[in-house]
């Protein structure tokens, strides 16, 4: 026994000794990255103060009960909307059906906040549409019920009808890549449609199902907006306001503990079902799988179907942001363009660390992927954590770098230092690069597999050592992958409300905050023109995911 430990020590210090400096700074990197969530994990050990115990009095139950049944009900609705939209998408032929395969993506552009508050001003009592009802039917205010929209069912629906492209996506997917021969095995066995979907095909899909579910749950747990909006208090608010409303980071850090255990939950619930839920299909990729032609009624109905998501989710908020715009006829707010320099600014800046970031750990994982492919896998972690407890994570962090350096100075040269982070833009593109890191790592990973391990061999038979390989080799072909991964990067950092809210510099402002505190003060037409010009910008990489997910189901064919 003792023998065989040696001997793996040994084995393990000879491979640590012939690591070479790529695969040292992708693992070093990567670890820093996971920095941030260690010190939201650690934050439990800190004293409590008075608040922490008043919490779990008084509201920690409400805050449970209202995560989690958002959580669930948004998971219920994206996988209704996604797998009848996917199925009939993938599935069946119909009128307007080339359109629909990439417009119920839309809504992926619309941030969930914007959603609420235009749905908040339509759907309440003083709102156009309860109004219009008084007025036709000349009711008082008693005389009917209507259902609240700021209530958790209502954002519910809104989360829903934003988030179900995540499960639309993942499913059409895997429909259209399923086994042609399985499903004229159901045909032959006098299976009808309705059967095969019910007992062959949603079945087969349910890997894809649970994945993109999952992602709605995650975006879920990061929404503030919503919640704030519609004053429902949940965990992501109640950090938030233990933070600013309190000033009491310990209680912060508490919930930020409780809901970061929630997804790491969550995580490993997705990963277990999608390992026991594993399929290998037929290789018949060569017959397209032959769709239903659908026409009249069911037509009507299909067509009905798939532009209920597209008008709810994304055509009646879009159109109302530009009537309240257009309508207030007011001058464009003069902060707007500084705003929107700031934005610009930020989200390339983001862009260009993440996507370096996650390049070279990337790389780091194809040259020694037993070593890195630990950090790596950790450090991807980010994006399913909510970016308010990534925002504790990373301000707890810098905190501890400032004071150890003002301490060291003191020490040294008799004056301190200050904060040299907190509060700057520094620590604002850290939380991002922690936050997306693993949306730029997937782009990447999945372009570097279309690279043949093969060219790397001969690019190192030639002498070319792992830098010439990555600038002469790898770069060319990686052209499509780096600019899917910036695009995703870019709209992502545009739309994040939580860490922009907590870690930005005093008197510094992006599109999303200056839309979300509009629609705080009920100024519906200046928060407008900054939802407009985030949606607008969000269609960018619609037209990406459109080509990358949806080419499957060009190769089917139709018959009757």
């Amino acid at each position: 026994m003792m023998g065989a430990a040696l001997a793996r020590l040994s084995s393990a210090g000879r491979r640590i000794r012939t690591l070479n400096s790529w695969t040292w700074t992708a693992s070093v990197t990567s670890l820093l990255l996971v920095g941030p969530l260690l010190v939201v994990v650690f934050g439990l050990s800190a004293p409590a103060n008075d608040l922490w115990p008043h919490l779990v009095d008084t509201v920690l139950a409400g805050y449970i009960v209202n995560t989690v049944g958002i959580a669930l009900g948004v998971a219920l609705g994206t996988a209704i909307l996604g797998v009848s939209t996917a199925w009939l998408i993938a599935m069946c032929d119909f009128p307007g059906r080339a359109f629909f395969s990439w417009a119920l993506v839309l809504p992926l552009a619309l941030p969930g906040y914007i959603a609420a508050f235009v749905y908040g001003d339509l759907l309440e009592f003083a709102g156009p549409i309860q109004t219009a009802l008084r007025d036709y039917f000349d009711w008082g205010k008693d005389d009917y019920w209507f259902p609240s929209v700021r209530s958790p069912l209502g954002a519910t629906v809104v989360l829903s009808l934003v988030l179900y492209p995540y499960a639309y996506l993942l499913v059409q997917t895997a429909f259209a890549t399923q086994s042609a021969t399985l499903i004229e095995t159901g045909r032959l066995l006098g299976r009808g449609p309705v059967r095969i979907f019910r007992t062959l095909a949603v079945p087969l899909a349910r890997p894809a199902l649970v994945a993109g579910c999952a992602l709605a749950v995650m975006e879920t747990l990061n929404d503030i907006g919503v919640m704030e909006l519609f004053g429902i208090g949940t965990f992501t608010t109640g950090i938030y306001r233990a933070w600013f409303g309190f000033g009491d980071i310990g209680a912060a850090a508490r919930l930020a503990t409780v809901l970061l255990l929630v997804v790491l939950a969550v995580l490993w619930a997705e990963r277990r079902l999608r390992k026991s839920l594993r399929y290998h299909p037929e290789n018949d990729r060569s017959r397209p799988v032959i769709r239903y032609v659908l026409r009249g009624r069911r037509a009507a109905m299909a067509m009905l179907g798939c532009g209920l998501p597209v008008l709810l989710g994304f055509v009646l908020p879009a159109a109302f942001l530009a009537w309240w715009h257009l309508r207030a006829g007011a001058p464009i707010d003069p902060a707007f363009p500084a705003i929107m320099l700031n934005t610009l600014g930020l989200a390339l800046a983001a862009t260009a660390l993440t996507v370096a970031i996650a390049w070279l750990v990337v790389f780091g994982l194809r040259l020694d992927p037993a070593i890195v492919r630990p950090f790596a896998r950790t450090a991807g972690a980010g994006y399913a954590v909510p970016g308010v407890v990534v925002a504790v994570g990373v301000l707890g962090l810098c905190s501890l770098f400032d004071h150890a350096v003002d301490d060291v100075s003191r020490m040294i040269f008799g004056a301190g230092t200050g904060l040299l982070l907190s509060g700057t833009v520094t620590v604002l593109l850290f939380a991002y690069a922690v936050r997306f890191l693993a949306v730029s790592m997937n782009a990447l990973e999945s372009s570097y597999h279309r690279i043949p391990g093969t060219l790397d061999a001969a690019a190192r038979t030639l002498g070319v050592f792992p830098r010439g390989m990555l600038v002469r080799v790898h770069v060319p072909l990686l052209r499509g992958g780096i600019a899917t991964a910036a695009a995703l990067v870019f709209v992502e950092v545009m739309k994040e409300l939580p860490a922009t809210l907590i870690l930005r510099p005093f008197d510094f402002n992006t599109l999303a905050v200056r839309a979300f505190e509009m629609a705080q003060e009920e100024r519906m037409a200046d928060a407008a023109l900054p939802a407009i010009a985030i949606v607008a910008v969000g269609l960018v990489p619609l037209i990406v995911l459109s080509r990358r997910f949806l080419q499957p189901s060009v190769a089917a064919e139709t018959s009757s």
